[in-house]
């Protein structure tokens, strides 16, 4: 008896904090270029789980770049911020597993006493036998133990984290009631059947933690692949933060076309003289996942 092939389903899920620009916009068209080379569907998620963050109108013009740019997705849009009843759903199914506890610590208490990583600050577990006097405002935790999550990266190779020692026991719910973005992701990724994640390297580390949740919660994980992050002169990440200009959508080939030298795909120039149809045809059947450089990082020239 044969085994049926997975249908193979990717996605593209930007945060609406501004314009689409270049950095975001490498993400896209990787997702993209992976998913249709296999024949398979892509999906967009607008990742609007933090409102202090989202930006007015920004969804709608990160969507209609991406029109523009005849990148176009498969079935309807994901929004976030309408799937509180499944992450509140999933962080039950956590608690009856006895895997969360309520922690009340300041951040400035967890920045003073936390024990330091490569990445980040690792939580030291204050409140895992009970929470500070005086505070009935708290967050969600997750229970890490002794856990060491591996993977394959299908660009930058072979991953390993000890959660406890790495990241420690991580937020799933924030105090101010906002879910946090390691436990969204893991839910959507698993609702809209996502097989093969394509996403920038600057969550490379957080994919260990996704891990750990998707086998708490009895969730398929992803295929995944990790492009490297588009950088300034400064060796900073392109963001809203850093000044990143909006991709210019009325002019979308010399932006695409710089995308595919970003991530090795080494096109010919003839394609500047074409038109977006000429460009996704050439584009989809010449990927080569091993031509992109395998770091974490590329300059933006």
């Amino acid at each position: 008896m044969e085994t049926e092939v997975q249908k193979y389903r990717g996605r593209f899920a930007p945060s609406p904090t501004g314009p689409l620009h270049f950095g975001s916009l490498v993400a896209a068209v990787g997702s993209f270029l992976d998913a249709k080379s296999h024949h398979g569907e892509w999906l967009v998620r607008i990742e609007d789980i933090d409102p202090p963050r989202v930006v007015a109108g920004a969804a709608e013009g990160i969507l209609r770049t991406l029109e523009d740019l005849a990148l176009h997705w498969d079935g309807e849009v994901m929004y976030q911020s309408s799937r509180g009843e499944a992450y509140r759903e999933a962080l039950e199914q956590l608690q009856r597993q006895g895997a969360l506890y309520p922690c009340n610590c300041s951040r400035r208490e967890i920045a003073d006493s936390a024990l330091a990583s490569s990445s980040s600050h690792v939580y030291p577990g204050y409140c895992r036998n009970g929470m500070r006097a005086g505070r009935d405002r708290h967050a969600l935790r997750i229970r890490t133990d002794d856990v060491l999550v591996e993977f394959h990266d299908r660009l930058q190779g072979h991953r390993s984290q000890a959660l406890a020692l790495e990241t420690g026991d991580f937020v799933l719910r924030r105090a101010d009631g906002f879910h946090a973005y390691q436990l969204a992701v893991v839910v959507d990724d698993a609702a809209q059947g996502i097989s093969h994640v394509v996403r920038g390297a600057d969550i490379l580390d957080s994919t260990p933690r996704q891990i750990y949740l998707q086998r708490l919660l009895g969730l398929a994980t992803p295929s995944y692949l990790h492009l490297p992050v588009a950088v300034n002169i400064q060796g900073e990440k392109l963001s809203k933060q850093t000044l990143a200009p909006a991709v210019d959508a009325g002019a979308p080939l010399p932006s695409l076309f710089k995308v595919l030298e970003f991530l090795g795909q080494d096109p010919p120039r003839e394609l500047l003289q074409g038109d977006l149809a000429s460009f996704w045809s050439w584009a989809i059947a010449h990927w080569t996942v091993a031509r992109i450089p395998a770091r974490r990082t590329n300059h933006a020239n």
